[in-house]
């Protein structure tokens, strides 16, 4: 059936799915869930009935909108960034993420030895205990990172089923974190002060709720040029990531005056994130782990167990430090799938003011993941 790989079939699909969880997300049940999530199961569901392709047999359209669509859409949504919620946001933020940096580290080695995944997958439980410290603090690019300098790619079985272990874990923990402001303020409530001190002055402006043609022609040659520069600039500073500096350049725009009047830039961010999203759920492919059989069991309970126990402490230590749930939730999002997937966490949580600091320190996460992998690797 060729149709399922023709990237324009897919596109389409991916579109739908997008258009079932943002009506979804408007009944009473689906509420509870949100638009994020609902594009990620749906998605996925579908993935798994082998409807669209999955992680196994990923197509370049896939590769495409996490290279592109998935910065350009962090671009957008920085257009209208209040700068001043960010300097009251911002420290909590990146001493929170540090704390889950750390969570994961310890996390990693709690259940490397409760587990003794070593029994089973040899030397390259180590390699892959650090490859899974890398994505689980700051993404992906850390987990290749990792498997580069050990020649893991070259175990084609073992690295394949990892990356649908990853995937899979990633999207259960998606779940978790958009269930865990809800579940913890039942018996430990927030404290007040940081939200309700920036709240009022992120509320969603009336103009950004339409696009008019010109503010439309205006917003894609801007993250088109932007997100262009950025990868000249990252060419001639290769030690600076790309999507800070398209970061940079958002932040930039958003002060002038020409582009805070532009309208639709947010809605245009948050359409693209859910695309990124509906990829995300494309990728969680069960059959992959079942066909490792005993090594993808070991995987899964390996790599499951150690964010459980990252959430606990994350829980633990952010609930007696700042007790801001939905702050809580976005970082270890920003831990474990990394700064796009924190950035829908805080549209679902509709805190605008979370926006910017979840980039920052997903973009942080990229800087400590390779040193934490190797320092895991080292240990063990």
């Amino acid at each position: 059936m060729d149709f399922i790989t023709n990237p324009i079939y897919v596109l389409a699909v991916l579109c739908f799915m997008v258009i079932l969880a943002i009506y979804a997300a408007k009944t009473k049940f689906g509420k509870q869930f949100g638009a994020a999530l609902l594009v990620i199961l749906f998605t996925a569901v579908i993935a798994n009935l082998k409807l669209i392709p999955s992680a196994s047999n990923s197509i370049p359209l896939y590769s495409g909108i996490f290279h592109y669509i998935a910065p350009i859409s962090i671009f957008y949504l920085l257009l209208n960034v209040n700068l001043t919620s960010i300097k009251r946001a911002g420290l909590p933020m990146i001493g929170l993420f540090v704390i889950g940096s750390l969570a994961t580290t310890l996390g990693i080695l709690i259940s490397w030895f409760i587990l003794s995944p070593e029994s089973v997958l040899g030397q390259d439980g180590k390699i892959i205990a650090g490859m899974l410290t890398g994505t689980y603090t700051g993404g992906g690019l850390n987990f290749n990172a990792i498997a580069l300098e050990y020649d893991f790619q070259e175990n084609g079985v073992l690295y394949a089923g990892t990356i649908a272990v990853d995937n899979v874990v990633t999207t259960i923990w998606i779940i978790a974190t958009l269930a865990i402001p809800n579940v913890l303020r039942r018996f430990w409530k927030d404290k007040t002060n940081l939200k309700s001190s920036i709240s009022n002055e992120n509320e969603a402006r009336p103009e950004d709720e339409y696009i008019d043609f010109i503010s439309l022609m205006w917003l894609l040659f801007l993250g088109i040029a932007a997100y262009y520069i950025s990868d000249l600039l990252s060419d001639l500073l290769p030690q600076v990531p790309s999507i800070l500096i398209l970061s940079s350049i958002g932040i930039v725009l958003a002060q002038t005056k020409f582009v805070a009047k532009l309208k639709g830039s947010h809605n245009l961010g948050l359409y693209l994130v859910f695309i990124f999203c509906a990829v995300i759920g494309a990728y969680c492919e069960l059959s992959a782990v079942a066909e490792l059989k005993e090594v993808g069991v070991t995987l899964l309970l390996f790599a499951g167990l150690a964010v459980l126990l990252h959430g606990v402490i994350v829980i633990l230590l952010g609930g007696l430090l700042y007790r801001d749930w939905e702050m809580i939730a976005i970082i270890s999002q920003a831990n474990v799938g990394g700064g796009t997937t924190a950035i829908a966490l805080a549209e679902s949580f509709n805190r605008k003011d979370l926006v910017l600091p979840a980039i920052l320190v997903g973009t942080l996460g990229t800087a400590l993941g390779t040193y934490l992998g190797f320092l895991v690797v080292y240990i063990l």
